[in-house]
């Protein structure tokens, strides 16, 4: 029996030997169980995970797959997933052993997160809700690639909610200009704002800048890191793809601003953080804003909707606008193509107009052929 009592401490203990993974002979020793079942349970969970056995439970098994994958993500990745988990999965599944979850389980957890509500009482979005459920796949799709699960009842059971929402908010230019004016009174804000309007950066990029990004004889700007608060740490990071590494041409009137900007704070050298603030800051100034301008509320990632929308009434291709936003491809682009109405109606006009000119030229052949007659 390898489970015994602890008779200084007045608790049980678990003393364990194993082969792991690389096949060398371990020992693993647990202490301070209040029970002789607690401390059993605990031994057999651990000689599962280290069998890969599919009949630990879920909890034991969202262990393995966080520390199977927490190598290869970003850590901020990593703390959304087990966040998502502690709080939305493993209260349902979470003492269920692995292998006896079926697509009927995962049903009914649907329906309750379907029934759930927010601290103001709205339900859970359909984006949200679709990105639960990724979570969920993506744990039985890892049990099913390397532990022998035989299928994914999550996949079994069908999606809910939707991968994209239905649409984006954006602020006009008009409006925009009506909302910066109220950010005047702080310059650190308002450049901020401006950045993020007219480049289209993300807002981790905008926090990561440091002078040396900037290249203002050649009007250029350098996104090559993100910055992320995490657990109370600063983090710079890569950006989020590959392609978000990239050069955008600034115009001059942001040039003009930012080298103003960056003149005026002491001290500051070209290695250290220009926005020396959170994107908790931003909301903050952005309800602020909101309230003193009357414009609509966005989020503050909306202003890269923004920017793309404006370079699409500019006519810009999606090409170009998928290099400048450091998109991975065009198709991303073509999401915001229905940002602005007005294109719409300009394609419908052409329409209109391209009709009534092939029948003017229809009639003035046919009355040509008739002449000719």
């Amino acid at each position: 029996m390898s489970a015994s009592k602890d008779q200084k401490r007045g608790t049980w203990k678990v003393y364990i030997r194993y082969i792991d993974w690389r096949g060398e002979k371990q020992i693993k020793t647990k202490r301070g169980f209040a029970t002789k079942r607690e401390a059993l349970q605990w031994e057999r969970e651990f000689l599962q995970k280290q069998s890969k056995d599919v009949n630990m439970s879920f909890k034991a098994f969202t262990e393995i797959y966080l520390r199977d994958i927490k190598p290869r993500i970003k850590y901020s990745t990593y703390l959304g997933k087990k966040n998502m988990f502690e709080s939305k999965i493993l209260p349902y599944f979470g003492k269920k052993a692995l292998a006896e979850i079926k697509a009927s389980d995962v049903i009914q957890w649907q329906n309750e997160l379907l029934q759930q509500r927010d601290e103001e009482g709205n339900a859970y979005t359909p984006t949200y809700l679709r990105t639960i459920q990724n979570q969920l796949s993506a744990l039985f799709n890892h049990a099913v690639k390397f532990y022998g699960l035989p299928v994914n009842p999550s996949a079994q059971a069908g999606k809910m909610g939707k991968s994209n929402a239905k649409a984006m908010l954006f602020w006009t230019q008009d409006e925009y200009l009506q909302f910066i004016q109220t950010m005047k009174e702080k310059p650190l804000s308002y450049y901020s704002f401006e950045m993020l309007y007219w480049t289209g950066i993300r807002v981790g990029e905008l926090l990561a800048l440091t002078p040396s990004d900037f290249d203002f004889k050649n009007r250029l700007l350098s996104i090559s890191k993100s910055y992320q608060r995490l657990e109370g740490k600063d983090y710079i990071t890569e950006p989020k793809t590959e392609q978000s590494n990239r050069t955008i041409a600034m115009p001059d009137f942001l040039c003009v601003e930012m080298e103003d900007f960056l003149a005026s704070l002491y001290g500051l050298e070209l290695d250290m953080r220009i926005f020396q603030v959170t994107k908790s800051y931003l909301h903050h100034e952005m309800d602020r804003g909101c309230k003193q301008s009357g414009v609509k509320r966005i989020r503050i990632h909306d202003l890269r909707h923004s920017h793309v929308a404006h370079l699409i009434e500019l006519g810009f291709s999606p090409v170009a606008i998928a290099e400048r936003l450091g998109h991975k491809g065009i198709s991303i682009t073509y999401m915001y193509a229905h940002l602005y109405p007005s294109k719409r109606q300009e394609l419908a006009d052409k329409l209109g107009e391209d009709r009534e000119k092939a029948e003017k030229l229809a009639e003035k052949n046919l009355m040509e052929g008739h002449e000719n007659v």
